[in-house]
């Protein structure tokens, strides 16, 4: 994955996973370019505003099923949705694939519990942490 200027910060508490988790419906203006991109041989998938590395989403995989192990956002990023967007992006692309998604990662489940329209793409048998909330319950 690209190096911004500061450190990338991992969505793991229930307090940085509830306020990202709340703008996952808002995101970069219009007028900003995001893209998605699979960096296999990293295993992250990247999204990039304006041609800048926003955010990352590491996973491993077997077979079809993808495990979605963290995410992360770059401090200048953060609080705009962007995490939302990566793991919206991840998953549609998961879905037209026909592959599956094992969560590890606290903000990929908080996410699909909080937008059961993804819940097809877990994996049924190897779910990871899908069932669980993260965060305040509403």
């Amino acid at each position: 994955m690209e190096q911004n200027q500061g450190s990338m910060e991992t969505l793991a508490d229930a307090g940085q996973v509830s306020a990202e988790l709340a703008l996952s419906t808002t995101g970069p203006a219009d007028a900003e370019t995001v893209t998605i991109t699979d960096d296999e041989e990293s295993g992250a998938y990247e999204l990039r505003v304006d041609g800048r590395t926003a955010a990352g989403l590491t996973y491993t995989t077997t077979g079809t099923r993808v495990t979605l192990i963290a995410t992360s956002v770059f401090p200048e990023f953060r609080g705009k949705g962007i995490a939302g967007k990566l793991l919206a992006g991840v998953l549609d692309m998961l879905r037209a694939e026909g592959r599956t998604a094992t969560l590890t990662c606290p903000f990929a489940s908080a996410f699909v519990h909080s937008h059961p329209e993804y819940a097809d793409v877990v994996d049924a048998a190897f779910p990871g942490n899908a069932t669980r909330r993260h965060g305040p319950t509403p």
